[in-house]
């Protein structure tokens, strides 16, 4: 139970920083695409926000041998840059860069109410799903 309430709450402080920040928005992220337009570069502060944190977050990781919960810490292994990483990427920006959102903002945005989100959230899903499927041919 402990693990699920310091869940509901990271996953709390990630979406009120998405809200706080407008990165709920579409209209950002799509401002932010435009580079020869109306150009917005507040995703690219958001961005090295994120970075700059997960930079001392992950080498605090890799010293450890156990999370703050007490769970044994699992972190990446593999460095293998393959085809299926290319093609999720391509297909995770297109996305993004279609519909304004990524799964976090699109997931506060639902919350919200608001119809794209919703819209873009089941499309998510049939992803998912249709992925799963496609792995377990494979296996």
């Amino acid at each position: 139970m402990r693990h699920r309430l310091s869940e509901f709450l990271v996953g709390l402080l990630f979406g009120l920083g998405l809200l706080l920040s407008g990165m709920t928005d579409p209209g950002k992220v799509l401002g932010f695409l435009d580079l020869f337009g109306n150009w917005d570069p507040s995703l690219a502060l958001v961005m090295g926000g994120a970075i700059g944190v997960g930079v001392f977050a992950f080498a605090l990781a890799k010293k450890r041998t156990l999370s703050f919960l007490g769970d044994a810490m699992r972190m990446p292994t593999s460095s293998q840059i393959d085809r299926r990483l290319i093609v999720g990427a391509l297909m995770f920006g297109a996305g993004w860069g279609l519909a304004g959102f990524c799964p976090g903002p699109a997931l506060v945005s639902l919350a919200t109410g608001q119809p794209k989100a919703a819209a873009f959230v089941v499309f998510m899903v049939a992803g998912m799903i249709i992925f799963e499927v496609l792995e377990r041919q494979d296996q």
